[in-house]
């Protein structure tokens, strides 16, 4: 059960940083894409392994571990299609 919690914490945090990361890539709010990022992962215990924006996607790949067991997520937004 806490290794499903901690690849769930690294799951969220790629997701929300990559929501952030699209938001001001937008312009929807202040900051460089990949430093907002990197804040919202450090937020949820987990570090930023990854930030490549593309435009207005951004892609994030967080990163964590358990018992020594790497564990990478990671995530696209964007505006829709």
């Amino acid at each position: 059960a806490a290794a499903l919690s901690a690849r769930q914490r690294v799951i969220g945090a790629a997701d929300l940083a990559a929501l952030a990361a699209a938001d001001a890539a937008s312009g929807a709010i202040g900051g460089l894409p990949c430093e907002v990022a990197a804040g919202v992962v450090r937020a949820t215990g987990a570090r930023l392994a990854g930030c490549e924006p593309a435009g207005l996607v951004v892609t994030v790949t967080a990163a964590g571990s358990f018992a020594g067991i790497p564990i990478e997520a990671r995530a696209r937004a964007g505006p829709p299609r």
